[in-house]
């Protein structure tokens, strides 16, 4: 019975190894799938927090949709509806500021646009030769 166990010792040593490996292995994958795609949203969020001006139109993260009338260090003031209700608000509780979307949808297609403008117009060069 004890030479079983004496056989049994050097593959499990050898069966460690590969053992961590697989580990740390499955660390680096976690890292690269879920860690580090999450660090870099709030990156963006906070790049966007901090670019928030006065008259961009925000969403907060309770749903509240206003004008940004004032911006603080670490707060802003909104104008909520008709009424010029002002409310003031956290900058983390920003969900998104619907102007900077809107202008960067806006960029997007004069971009394509172009492009498809650029690409008719070699076509057309190489029907003329």
């Amino acid at each position: 019975m004890y030479h079983f166990l004496e056989a049994a010792a050097p593959s499990a040593a050898g069966g460690m190894g590969s053992m961590l490996f697989v580990l740390i292995a499955m660390f680096g994958i976690m890292y690269f799938l879920m860690i580090r795609p999450e660090n870099k949203k709030k990156k963006e969020a906070e790049a966007m927090r901090n670019a928030i001006k006065v008259g961009d139109e925000i969403i907060t993260i309770g749903g509240v949709v206003g004008t940004v009338c004032h911006v603080k260090d670490d707060k802003i003031v909104i104008e909520t509806s008709a009424d010029r209700v002002r409310v003031e608000f956290a900058k983390w509780a920003i969900s998104s500021n619907e102007t900077a979307a809107r202008a960067a949808k806006a960029k997007a297609e004069k971009d394509a646009a172009d492009r498809k403008h650029a690409i008719e117009e070699r076509k057309a060069a190489k029907k003329k030769k």
